[in-house]
Formats: C-alpha cells, sequence, structure tokens
C-alpha cells in the first residue's frame, strides 16, 4: 500500500514509518523535517501540516493517511508561553486539512493518534493525571478534542488510536487493545502504538471505533531459568 505519515519525525510517527516500512508498504512521511528520514521505502517531503496545498499534493495517489501530529516542546513551555514553532491547534488544523484532501480524492482509510483520556475516555484518567490535564495541557487537550470530533465526523474510514503515557522504552508483546476504554496501566510504548497504527491502516477490525492503547505486563510470557 503507499501510506502517508503526517507528523512523521515525531515519536509516534517515526514508530508508525518503521514498522510500515518493516511490512513492505511504501511511506510518504510528511513534517517540518521529514527529508532526515532517509530509510529504504520511506520518501520524506519537508512541509506543514496546516498547509491546504502540499497536504492535497501528498494525499493524491495514497491508498491510507495516518496522522500523528503533536507538539514535541516542554509542556510547561507551552503552557505558559505557548509553542516557538508548532501551532497551538496543529492537530486539529492539520487533521482538517488532511481530511478535506482525503475527501477530495476518494482516499479512505484515515488512522489517527490522539490521546487517552479524550472523549468517552475522559472519566477514565487516574486522578493525578486529570490534575496534570487540568493545569498543564489543558489547551492541548482541548485541541486534541476538536481533533478527535473532525475525525469522528469525517465520513470517512477512520480509527482513533488513543495511547495512555507514551515512553520509548520498546516494550515487549502487542500493546493492549481496548474498544471499551479499558487499559492495564497507564504507559505503551511508542514501538507498540505504530506497530498498532500500522495493523489500523492494513485491517479493518477497528473503523469506525476509537481503541485505547496500554502495555499488559500480564500478557508477555515470564523468563524462566535454565
Amino acid at each position: 500500500m503507499q501510506v502517508l505519515v503526517v507528523g512523521a519525525t515525531g515519536g509516534s510517527g517515526r514508530a508508525a514509518v518503521a514498522a510500515l516500512v518493516a511490512r513492505g508498504h511504501a511511506v510518504t512521511a510528511l513534517s517540518r523535517h521529514a527529508s532526515m528520514l532517509t530509510a529504504p521505502g520511506v520518501r520524506g517531503v519537508d512541509g506543514d501540516a496546516t498547509d491546504a496545498a502540499t497536504v492535497d499534493a501528498l494525499v493524491a495517489g495514497h491508498d491510507a493517511v495516518v496522522v500523528t501530529l503533536g507538539i514535541s516542546e516542554n509542556p510547561v513551555r507551552v503552557r505558559l508561553r505557548g509553542p516557538s514553532a508548532t501551532a497551538l491547534d496543529v492537530r486539529s488544523r492539520g487533521t482538517r486539512t488532511v481530511v478535506d484532501a482525503m475527501r477530495r480524492h476518494g482516499v479512505r482509510r484515515l488512522v489517527v493518534q490522539t490521546s487517552y483520556g479524550v472523549g468517552a475516555t475522559r472519566p477514565l484518567l487516574p486522578a493525578a493525571t486529570r490534575v496534570v490535564f487540568a493545569l498543564l495541557l489543558a489547551p492541548q487537550i482541548a485541541d486534541t478534542d476538536r481533533q478527535a470530533r473532525l475525525v469522528h465526523a469525517s465520513g470517512l474510514d477512520w480509527v482513533e488510536v488513543q495511547p495512555v503515557n507514551l515512553v520509548d522504552a520498546d516494550l515487549p508483546g502487542p500493546a493492549f487493545a481496548s474498544v471499551s476504554g479499558e487499559q492495564r496501566g497507564m504507559r505503551v510504548s511508542r514501538a507498540q502504538v505504530g506497530r498498532f497504527l500500522a495493523d489500523a491502516v492494513e485491517d479493518a477490525t477497528h473503523v469506525g471505533r476509537t481503541v485505547a492503547l496500554s502495555h499488559d505486563p500480564a500478557a508477555v510470557p515470564a523468563r524462566t531459568g535454565a
């Protein structure tokens, strides 16, 4: 398949690109610095996900789009002073641009990473995480809420992916995926998320659903001694 990954140089974006390429898909990667992605099977395009002309030109000819937009800057600085290099509403604006282009070009499969605690999973957040959302991440979570609503109203074959707290360590096993918001802990690796994003491109099982992702330690067999 020909897959466009928007927001391709963030942690989840890189993981999605790697998973897709490993499965033999041809990937176009869009971000402000995507030309740094030079692996075989990847075409990196430097550009702004909120620019309609750029996105429209890239969406044409693809079979699916994965959106992993976000703000990689320090969240304290973003809360106090705003982001220095990325629009605060990049998630919703970029996703709207992608959806509009997909409709124009007849591309159906849309896979979007948002965040656990958006929409129906908000009441399921642990108390400490709710405090962080309220005090530190409120503007970003509000924009992610707008993003999710755009996805649900898109009329496309969408999958919304809601990981819990992302970590860089490649935790063993697949992510635990739940359409009811259940989670098995408050961490999941970016690599696990990337693999699930690739799953959602290939498989229609979760089309039209919001899927919470977490790491399930119990699903990984314990090592036994010699």
